[in-house]
């Protein structure tokens, strides 16, 4: 093959390459080990501390971990103060015991096997941390003449890391520095020039060390600032023999750099790092520093000039930077300029890291290493951990340079390769595998997703699949008949569809096909287009008088399956808690309105899918006191003029419009800023409603206009013409911005935060930022940096959580703002190094557990410290032993804290918990797992219990266990007894039965009662809560259709009818009934076969309970439902006794015998003799018996009043009364029989019951009439 045919085959093999590597690979199908995590390359381990070495990965099988140290296996058994973490390689070396951790210094290596190839981590270098002494040293004083340069020396030891370097005094005060005083990158403390104020005995510089945290100082140095005209000639001899001190005052010279020497320099940086650059210089007057780039210009995003412009930093240094940077130190003597030629090289980094290759047998592929780096680094290839050419030989792969080539493959050619990236500056390894899988394609996307879109929004449907080969994607709609292309739709290479505009045509089932020559599987989703939601009558802008109502509309169209939520706001705050506001579906109503209630209303419509809204105004004014006045809003004012022109400052004046009957109460005045923001109008002042002229005060840099509105009680006029431009001049700002932070987002960084000034605040054209920093009580000099357009600024490579003052200060083309007050900042914080330790647990209860642990180190905390999270897990339950896990939960406690309570345990469990701190970064790692027990507690109620008739007199009761045992079970407790209506309860029967029983059998209860059930479980600890059934010992056991059915009553006189109908065999049938919530038994009477009975014991004024009961020849018994029967209470019946036929009857035939005797009286006296009767009666002198008296013809003491019907007569007590039509006579009301009429109609005889009259109390009329009656 020729070279031009090669290239197009690693083309087209880099192609399907890519391709492929879209694919993730699921976890159930195996694959070749990948690492997952691993230590840093360069590793530098606190000595105080384990050395942890990470090493994880994933494959299927899950792969096995070895180790090499120093290019030999490293056998972790051997020493038995390595461990390896259980499913990890993670080496843990525990150096507690007093082991030297130089011991076990070294370069690491981890790899990852299974039965696919093994996959190795990059190298680790492992050094112990060093923070060695400073050597002793003593310094003799120092004696500087004015005006003269001077080096203070710092030289630390060597660290590692190197040590940070700053100079203090013994009060631990940072140094002043300055453009004259400074400290240069080398530590030493360098003066251009001293004055008589640098003199101190406490010059001290101090070395700290970052990893262990700890600080190292020098001996003090003692520097004597002196004029010589000060010096005697003694003294000035003794001088003038030394190098510090001259014949004459030193004199103003021109620049001299101190550092660094010469006049070229070169510097070689790393690609990716950071380049620093200093300039140091002596002279008088103090000299200024500058800094340029030859062809070319120094990058502003990443350069940062320092230390008073005197270091020049470039971070993530590039080819670009390379070149000649020039230092220029200027005094008004002269000037100096230094070179530095900067050489940029790089370390090996990608262009294209390689990629897991998946493929079917058979296929083609390729794995190609892309790599950069100055000089170019050589690539080496190694499979499974072996050079390439020292592996086994696979005729299925070739080596071109970068690119391996894989030409049809065999199952067995799975592997994972690595390429290793060399140059004299650095190493890459990176691991990719080689796949070799025959798999059908599958959809990862869950099946029958919805996906709901708006009308002409885009809408995106997934398709993620996976196969080997990889499969081919189309998709379909609504039915296979034609597959989607073209035209709305846009396929992406993920197998997604797309339709950027969606309609509703676009709604329906669409089916997503994956294809490979081993198989086809596809997957339905479907998409919902939704009519948007809008408001179609918003609310209107309203003006009521005080307390009236207001009605605000707001209606709403939106797609029929969405449900809408309608809320309203009042400038743009949540509505009053009040009862006067009244929110309906599509409308707002505020009742007896105040003038509180005025405002901007904004009705908000939402669904799930979109929103709408719409405000409206309500002004309230007051009641109009006669209809016959027109409130209206006042007229805009007119003739706007500006005079009295000043630098901030200018007088507008203007004439009101008609007020139209409501006085204006002010005028407000707007403003536009033409060159900032035109065409908006922004609020400026408000002036009394009784003034036309304001003074207004002004920004500098706007280009003005202005315009008035007046307010009455009504609302706003329009507002009047705008005025003519009125222009101010650029100026310096006057403030700078709020709001200024700083916190950290990563361990090593500090992020400064600010609200930036709006173009009003500007003042002025070139708005800057002049961000500045420094590390509180360690640096003196700030930082700074100058930005624009931007809010934040990140502050890289800082120690950990440390306090810095940040300052923020505004500048612009015609000066800066006043100078800024400091705040307190902390860089980022890291997750806590450390665990809890002596974790212990001690078990209070089956369901609570108190938890003790020291606390960590403050140093490992890395932060703030948030507290301490407790995990913890139930593993299984000891009663089942089980392996189901429930799911963890986990309890945070505050920082004091070394102790806390679970209080949400399960009885009977095991449980196991680690304790991490807490750090404003997260949490820390775990301590050691702890596990627990907890005891027996009381069960959970039985899972059921049911209750079933037998008979009239048994039940049957049938439970479940309780779902919660909590322990053993060591039996059940059964209570019950009888219960009525009333509050009284029969006795109480309580049953003690064993674990094993499930359910048990009732005899001798009461039939026809209502029982209460009570069944709890118990375990060594006692009774769980109980499970209560009720039930009646009489139920329908016969089964099928009811056996009764039409029941009814009816209350007479007589009592209450019951009547039914009863489809039952023949059997006894009884009536039951109680007088209702009374506690009574129920009362039986036996009904004679009729299908109706009448109950006459029933109470008046009661409510009774009424059932019917039918048995049949096998005691099976049918019970009806029950009736409420209300007897009412009886009322005397009032007769009146004159409308009574028989009354009427008997007073006829009374006045017939009286017209009789009348008659025969006439006729006797007429004839002058007397009767035997009369005689008689003359004789006794019998009080009822009266003589007729002779004026009237009446018998004596009855009047006409007597033969009327008396009020409230009543019937005698035996209750016969004889009836107006009977045969009775006259002889029926004497004591014998024997009386008689005579021929003439007289009585004849005798009374006999005369004499017993006579002894008793003579009846009144009215009672001798009730009597005969």
């Amino acid at each position: 093959m020729d070279r031009s045919g090669d290239a197009r085959l690693v083309l087209l093999l880099l192609f399907m390459s890519h391709m492929t590597t879209a694919l993730e690979v699921p976890l159930d199908l195996p694959q070749p080990p990948t690492i997952t995590h691993q230590s840093p390359k360069d590793y530098i381990v606190d000595p105080r501390e384990n050395i942890v070495i990470y090493c994880e990965a994933k494959g299927k099988p899950h792969p096995s971990f070895s180790w090499t140290r120093n290019g030999t296996h490293f056998d972790i058994e051997k020493d038995p103060k390595v461990i390896m973490k259980p499913h990890t390689g993670t080496l843990v070396i525990d150096i507690s015991g007093g082991e030297k951790t130089e011991a076990y210094e070294g370069i690491y290596q981890c790899a990852a096997h299974n039965q696919l190839g093994t996959a190795v981590s990059s190298h680790i270098h492992i050094r112990q941390s060093r923070s060695p002494l400073w050597s002793k040293e003593r310094f003799s004083p120092i004696v500087a003449q004015k005006g003269q340069s001077l080096v203070l020396h710092c030289r630390p030891p060597a660290g590692l890391p190197p040590p940070i370097v700053f100079w203090m005094d013994n009060n631990f005060q940072r140094l002043p520095q300055s453009r004259r005083v400074s400290q240069g990158l080398n530590g030493d403390l360098y003066f251009s020039n001293v004055q008589m104020e640098d003199s101190r005995n406490n010059y001290i510089c101090y070395a700290r060390f970052p990893h262990t945290q700890t600080i190292q100082q020098k001996q003090p140095i003692s520097v004597h600032v002196t004029e010589l005209e000060l010096l005697n000639d003694t003294m000035a001899d003794i001088f003038n023999d030394t190098d510090w001190f001259r014949d004459k005052p030193i004199e103003e010279r021109a620049p001299v750099f101190m550092v660094p020497s010469g006049s070229l320099s070169s510097e070689l940086v790393l690609r990716g790092e950071t380049l620093e650059m200093e300039c140091i210089a002596d002279g008088l007057p103090t000299p200024a520093v500058s800094w340029s780039k030859r062809s070319g210009e120094i990058p502003s995003a990443r350069a940062s000039f320092l230390n008073y412009n005197k270091t020049l930093r470039i971070t993530d240094v590039s080819e670009a930077d390379a070149g000649e940077y020039q230092c220029r130190a200027t005094n008004t003597h002269g000037s100096v300029h230094h070179t530095y030629r900067v050489t940029v090289r790089a370390a090996p980094y990608w262009i294209s890291a390689p990629k897991n290759l998946v493929l079917a047998p058979l296929e083609t592929g390729a794995i190609s290493c892309l790599a950069g780096g100055n000089p170019k680094p050589t690539i080496h290839w190694s499979v499974n951990g072996l050079p390439i050419n020292d592996a086994p030989k696979d005729p299925s792969r070739r080596v071109e340079n970068d690119t391996i080539i894989f030409s049809a493959v065999q199952t067995g050619s799975s592997a994972v390769y690595q390429c290793n990236a060399t140059n004299q500056y650095g190493d890459l390894l990176y691991n990719a595998f080689v796949n070799v899988l025959a798999e059908p394609p599958r959809v990862l996307t869950p099946s029958d997703k919805v996906y709901q879109v708006i009308v002409n929004k885009p809408a995106l449907l997934e398709c993620v699949s996976f196969g080997s080969p990889v499969p081919t994607i189309t998709w379909f709609k609504d039915s296979r008949s034609s597959m989607l292309d073209g035209d709305p739709y846009v396929f992406h290479d993920s197998g997604a569809l797309e339709i950027p505009v969606s309609q509703g045509s676009n709604s329906g089932k669409y089916t997503c096909v994956a294809r490979n020559n081993l198989g086809i599987s596809e997957n339905h989703v479907y998409l919902e287009v939704k009519e948007p939601t809008r408001i179609l009558r918003p609310p209107e802008y309203r003006v009521v008088q005080r307390n009236a109502d207001v009605l605000f509309e707001c209606k709403v169209k939106h797609d029929p399956s969405l449900v809408p939520t309608v809320s309203w706001r009042r400038d743009n705050g949540e509505l009053p808690y009040d009862e006067r506001f009244r929110v309906e579906a599509d409308s707002l109503t505020i009742s007896d309105v105040s003038e509180s209630d005025a405002g901007v209303y904004t009705c908000m419509v939402n669904t799930t899918l979109d929103q709408d809204s719409a405000s409206a105004q309500l002004t309230v004014v007051e009641a109009t006191p006669t209809p016959t006045l027109i409130y209206e809003q006042p007229d805009a004012p007119t003739d706007l003029e500006l005079t009295d022109p000043g630098a901030r400052s200018v007088q507008l004046t203007w004439t009101p419009g008609d007020e139209h009957n409501s006085p204006t109460k002010k005028f407000l005045i707007q403003y536009e800023d033409a060159l900032h923001q035109s065409g908006v109008w922004l609020n400026l002042t408000e002036v009394p409603g009784s003034r036309t002229t304001a003074h207004l005060k002004l920004s500098p840099y706007v280009h003005y206009s202005f315009r008035v509105l007046a307010l009455n009680d009504v609302g706003y006029s329009r507002p009047s013409r705008a005025s003519r431009q009125y222009r101010t001049s650029p100026a310096a700002p006057d403030e700078n911005p709020s709001e200024v932070k700083g916190h950290g987002t990563e361990h090593n960084n500090l992020v400064i935060t600010w609200k930036p000034l709006t173009p009003l605040q500007a003042n002025g054209p070139g708005l800057q930022y002049k961000v500045m920093w420094r590390q509180q009580e360690v640096e003196q000099d700030w930082s700074f940096v100058t930005v624009a357009n931007v809010s934040r600024f990140v502050v890289s490579g800082t120690p950990t959580f440390v306090p810095y003052e940040l300052k923020v200060q505004a500048i612009n083309d015609y000066g800066h703002a006043p100078k800024p007050s400091a705040v307190i900042g902390h860089s980022g914080e890291d997750f806590p190094s450390a665990a809890p330790e002596a974790v212990q647990v001690l078990v209070l209860n089956s369901t609570e557990a108190e938890v003790s642990w020291t606390h960590v180190p403050q140093r490992s905390v890395r932060g703030r410290l948030q507290g301490y999270r407790v995990h913890y897990r139930r593993e299984r339950s000891l009663h089942r032993h089980n392996s189901h896990h429930a799911e963890q939960r986990s309890k945070t406690f505050s920082t004091g804290s070394s102790s806390g309570r679970l209080t949400d345990l399960q009885p009977y469990s095991l449980y196991s918990l680690h304790i991490t701190a807490l750090s404003g970064r997260g949490e820390g790692p775990a301590s050691n797992t702890h596990r627990f027990q907890t005891p027996e507690g009381v069960p959970g109620a039985p899972a059921s219990l049911r209750v079933s008739a037998a008979d009239p007199e048994s039940v049957l009761l049938e439970w479940s266990p309780p779902h919660q045992r909590n322990g053993r079970l060591t039996g059940y407790t059964l209570r019950y007894h009888a219960v009525s209506s009333s509050s009284d309860a029969g006795e109480l029967q309580e049953l003690e039965l064993p674990a094993n029983h499930s359910s048990v059998f009732l005899h001798s209860l009461q039939h026809s009662t209502r029982y209460r059930f009570s069944l709890s479980a118990r375990t060594a600890r006692g009774s769980g809560p109980p499970l209560t059934q009720e039930t009646l010992t009489v139920l329908d056991r016969a089964g099928g259709a009811p056996a009764f059915g039409n029941l009814s009553w009816s209350v007479s006189g007589a009592g209450a009818l019951i009547s039914w109908q009863y489809w039952g065999p023949d059997t006894h049938l009884y009536v039951e009934y109680m007088i209702d919530n009374n506690g009574t038994d129920w009362l039986r009477e036996r009904v004679n076969g009729s299908q109706l009975h009448l109950l006459r014991a029933l109470q008046a004024g009661r409510l009774y309970r009424v059932r019917l009961l039918a048995r049949d020849h096998g005691s099976s018994i049918h019970q009806s439902e029950e009736l409420l029967v209300l007897v009412p209470a009886l009322v005397s019946p009032q007769v009146d006794i004159a409308t009574q036929g028989w009354f009427i009857g008997l007073m006829s035939a009374i006045a017939l015998l009286i017209l009789i005797l009348l008659i025969i009286c006439f006729i006797k006296r007429n004839k002058g003799g007397k009767y035997p009767v009369k005689e008689k009666e003359d004789a006794h002198g019998d009080p009822e018996i009266q003589p007729m008296k002779e004026d009237d013809m009446t018998f004596g003491e009855y009047s006409d009043e007597d033969h009327k019907p008396l009020k409230g007569s009543r019937t005698p007590s035996s209750g016969s009364v004889k009836r107006a039509d009977s045969d009775d006579s006259l002889v029926d009301y004497t004591d014998s029989g024997d009386t008689q009429f005579n021929e003439d109609g007289s009585f004849i005889g005798q009374y006999s019951g005369l004499q017993s009259a006579h002894h008793s109390p003579q009846p009144s009329p009215s009672t001798a009439f009730n009597s005969l009656v």
